[in-house]
């Protein structure tokens, strides 16, 4: 009998800290307020307590998902932790994560393809599922911590950037669920925009060494996901065999609202199939898309049972990946 990954509960969590534009305007000395709402949507953004880490972020939005799952933490048999923010170098993340989840029959590994790894870590998950028995529960986990990295000082970076995560809980079905998904790189933007410093390239720890801060060394072109995105969603639904215009929902990274608004447009799909979110919660990388679907589906304008819904990422490295699902959460 085939075996289909299907998504049968989403979880959240956003620090408490808010840190609002005006609150940028007093720190900066301009004015960004206005500008940032005109052109990028965001008016607030949550800050990671100095009592948590990324791995906290993680397990309080899994531990939702598992909740509202009705799921067990014994019977979560793989986690897979999408983040660039991680606790460590090394080890993984989600092995901290299984441990502070009790979650002890569970694999983890960690996806670091910058904001695009949620995506990536929803295809690796669901081709678990489909081709491996030991397989039936998967925890998808997008978290960011990304504001300990952020220079304050600097207008570019620290107008952007908030933290938080978001999790599905991916099950085992006997009918799709999943239906494809499409991962594309462009590594010659490999050292436009990241965290440097702390690998091989440029160890930490030494006499003079420099702070490790969230750089941006090269601008990507302002239509860099204008013109990346339509194509890749284009090429997904070819692949599965449906048309663009059968799109019920589809989810963006939250990267800028003026961008989502291009390519819906592009797209020839309606602002009410999609969601948004950097207005309150700011850019949130590889959390962004869980955070939305959760947040639409708690709005109840998510979707419903037998819809398409259409998920895509991009990130640093230059990464992109979508991934399509038949929607079968009542």
């Amino acid at each position: 009998m085939p075996r289909f990954a299907q998504i049968i509960s989403t979880g959240r969590y956003l620090p408490e800290k808010v840190r609002t534009n005006a609150e940028l305007d007093e720190m900066l000395g301009e004015p960004v307020n206005q500008w940032l709402l005109d052109n990028v949507g965001i008016r607030e953004r949550r800050l990671i307590g100095e009592d948590e880490v990324t791995s906290d972020l993680a397990v309080y939005a899994a531990r939702q998902a598992l909740e509202r799952a009705t799921l067990p933490p014994e019977d979560v048999d793989l986690i897979i932790l999408a983040t660039d923010t991680p606790d460590y170098i090394s080890p993984g993340t989600a092995s901290v994560v299984q441990y502070k989840l009790g979650t002890a029959n569970a694999g983890t590994f960690d996806v670091n393809c910058a904001c695009s790894a949620w995506v990536v870590g929803v295809d690796i998950a669901a081709r678990y599922i489909a081709g491996d028995e030991e397989y039936n529960n998967i925890l998808v986990i997008g978290a960011y911590g990304m504001t300990p990295f952020i220079d304050w000082t600097h207008k570019r970076t620290c107008t952007l950037f908030g933290d938080g995560a978001g999790a599905i809980v991916l099950r085992v079905g006997d009918r799709p669920g999943f239906l494809g998904a499409n991962i594309k790189s462009d590594g010659a933007f490999h050292d436009y925009m990241g965290i440097f410093i702390g690998g091989t390239v440029e160890v930490t720890g030494g006499e003079g060494t420099r702070p490790q801060k969230l750089e941006i060394r090269k601008r990507f072109p302002p239509d860099t996901n204008n013109l990346g995105w339509p194509p890749l969603v284009r090429a997904l639904m070819d692949k599965i065999g449906r048309q663009v215009s059968d799109i019920d929902k589809i989810y963006f990274t939250q990267l800028n609202l003026r961008t989502i608004e291009y390519v819906m447009n592009d797209l020839g799909l309606p602002l009410e199939k999609t969601h948004t979110t950097m207005d309150k919660w700011g850019y949130t990388g590889s959390a962004c898309i869980p955070l939305a679907l959760d947040d639409a589906i708690t709005q109840n304008i998510g979707p419903k049972p037998g819809e398409l819904i259409v998920f895509c990422a991009s990130g640093a490295g230059y990464t992109m990946a979508t991934a399509a699902f038949e929607w079968t959460q009542k």
